[in-house]
Parts: C-alpha cells; structure tokens; sequence
C-alpha cells in the first residue's frame, strides 16, 4: 500500500464522515433555516473530499474529468438552492420564533 491509497482513503473517510453528520444534522435541527446549512456546507464539502479521493484513485483515466465536472456543478447550484429553500422558507414563516433579529425583508405596510 503505497501513500497515494492512504491519501485517498483519508479523504474518502473524511467526506463520508462529513456527509453523515450532514445527514444527521438534517433530522435532528430544529426548522428549515438551521437545516439548509446542513444541506449545504458539510454536503458539499463531504461530496468534493469524496470525489478527490476517487479521482485519487482514477488518475489518469479519462473518468477524472467528469469527477472534476460533478464536483464544479455542485459548488455552483447548491448555493443557489439553499438562497431559494431559505427564501421559501422564509415567505411561508416557517422559521422559529425570535430567530431573525434584524429582518431586512418584512413588508413596510404600516
């Protein structure tokens, strides 16, 4: 076993392990603002150490590329679907009571 297979199974543990208190996190948080961080950070983070250590593994075969293509697509949109689940969740109350001290976006009809 040389260094290049324990580098790849360190980040393949390490992602997995982030994606599964990811996971838990989801189920156990509270209310949809607190589960969007969740569903985002460690997610993505697990998913990019998962996919360096499988592209580890690939080097040099053509598969790499299309690791490196999945990995640029998730940091692209999972943003972008946590502002849109955050907007929603935002819009319909569903958020606990006291959570936003300053709300910036509440309607001045008054």
């Amino acid at each position: 076993m040389n260094l290049w297979h324990l580098a790849s199974g360190a980040l393949i543990l390490t992602g997995a392990t982030l994606a599964l208190t990811a996971a838990i996190a989801i189920v156990r948080f509270p209310d949809t603002l607190a589960r969007m961080h969740a569903a985002t950070k460690p997610q993505v983070i697990g998913l990019i150490l998962v996919l360096g250590g499988t592209s580890i593994q690939l080097r040099g075969h053509g598969n790499t590329w299309l690791l490196v293509l999945v990995g640029l697509f998730t940091l692209l949109t999972a943003p972008v679907i946590a502002h849109l689940i955050g907007r929603t969740a935002y819009r319909e109350q569903r958020h606990r009571d006291g959570l936003l001290r300053v709300n910036e976006l509440r309607d001045d009809t008054r």
